[in-house]
């Protein structure tokens, strides 16, 4: 194994979809289709349904005129179109002259709809200025409230673009219910996301403050799955100058750019062609080897999984035996001591503090071990 294939560790499968094509330069992919649209006769429904106090006082405005017009046909006895015009220029207060001569209770009738039209004016705009006080103090509560949240964080996971790669990153983050921010510069990637509940920072993912906002100084790991290379390199510069001890997985779009991500700092690098392609080998030719993985890793596939195990210095597990956890339900298939791996170790073999367990067992054995040595001692695959 080179030193550049060691940095980078076991290849992690990566989920990407044929023919992913790439989104606005500068960050995340999304999905064709999603780009913001100009409002149309669909939005204003949209609207009109989350509004009822609109769609009441809208009511209210058709039944003025037609009222008014009706009345302009039973009591003066124009015609329909000479009535509604009347009408509106009445309630509108545009004042144009009569149509046709008033009698005195046309002129009654017009004193009534102008102060209704004066009414409905002044309605209208206190109407629109409380829709519009009433939507920016929602969405600075909103943001305010999204702040606290990120500030509240610590141990937790930066994900750096959420297009078709990120967006899956965030579903398995959230199935392994580890907590994450997702950073984002595109309105409509960070929509998404912020519609499928996940915690948002909008901004450029290189700039430090953007970092800052998402906690970076306090989180545990970082997801670069920006679709641009040049992008992700600088995102694991800024973010490395801000936490070294930071465990950061970073995306390849082409092979030329996996020595510059592991030279800015990335701990693993995933390009999604080059794991499609590996995928598609290993099918070929392990089939049942690997739909076996797969199920392991799954979603509740099978009542066991894989996971990994740091043992933490002063732990139950220091000085614990292979045979021992075996006992617990846990098979030990590797240890990582430093650099070297010792695969199927002996029973007899003691744990040392800094070492790490590939585990297999189930998953209730696996979660007691990962509540025994804290959120930051096992990661379950």
């Amino acid at each position: 194994m080179t030193p550049s294939e060691a940095r980078r560790g076991k290849p992690v499968q990566a989920p990407s979809a044929p023919g992913q094509a790439p989104s606005a330069p500068g960050q995340a992919p999304s999905a064709p289709g999603q780009a913001p649209s100009a409002p149309g006769p669909r939005h204003l429904l949209e609207v009109l349904r989350a509004a009822p106090g609109l769609r009441t006082w809208l009511l209210i405005v058709l039944a003025v005129v037609v009222v008014g017009t009706a009345g302009y046909v039973l009591l003066v006895g124009w015609p329909l179109g000479d009535a509604f015009y009347m009408t509106v220029i009445t309630v509108t207060t545009t004042g144009f002259r009569e149509v046709r001569e008033l009698d005195a209770i046309g002129r009654v009738w017009t004193i009534m709809l102008s102060v209704a039209g004066v009414l409905v004016i002044f309605g209208t705009v206190g109407l629109v200025t409380e829709y519009l006080v009433t939507e920016v103090r929602s969405g600075r509560q909103a943001a305010r409230l999204m702040s606290r949240s990120v500030d509240a964080l610590s141990g937790h996971y930066v994900l750096c673009g959420y297009g078709r790669v990120g967006s899956t990153v965030a579903g398995e983050l959230v199935h392994d219910g580890l907590q994450f921010v997702v950073i984002d510069v595109n309105p409509a990637s960070l929509e998404r996301a912020r519609e499928d509940g996940h915690l948002v920072v909008h901004g450029d993912a290189t700039v430090d403050s953007t970092l800052r906002a998402a906690g970076i100084t306090r989180a545990r790991g970082l997801v670069a799955a920006i679709d641009s290379d040049a992008q992700n390199v600088y995102v694991i510069l800024s973010a490395r100058a801000l936490n070294p001890g930071l465990f950061v997985v970073a995306r390849a779009s082409s092979t030329s750019a996996e020595d510059k991500l592991a030279r800015a700092g990335a701990d693993r690098i995933v390009s999604p062609y080059t794991m499609a392609g590996r995928q598609l080998a290993q099918l070929a030719a392990r089939p049942r080897v690997v739909d076996f993985l797969d199920a392991a890793l799954s979603h509740g596939e099978l009542s066991f999984s894989l996971a990994e195990l740091r043992v933490l210095p002063g732990s139950s597990l220091e000085g614990a035996s292979v045979a021992g956890l075996r006992e617990r339900g846990l098979f030990v298939l590797a240890i990582l001591a430093g650099d070297r791996w010792l695969a199927n170790p002996p029973d007899d073999r003691l744990l040392a503090a800094d070492e790490t367990l590939v585990l297999s067992g189930s998953v209730e054995a696996l979660d007691a071990a990962h509540d025994e040595g804290g959120p930051a001692a096992a990661d379950r695959s």
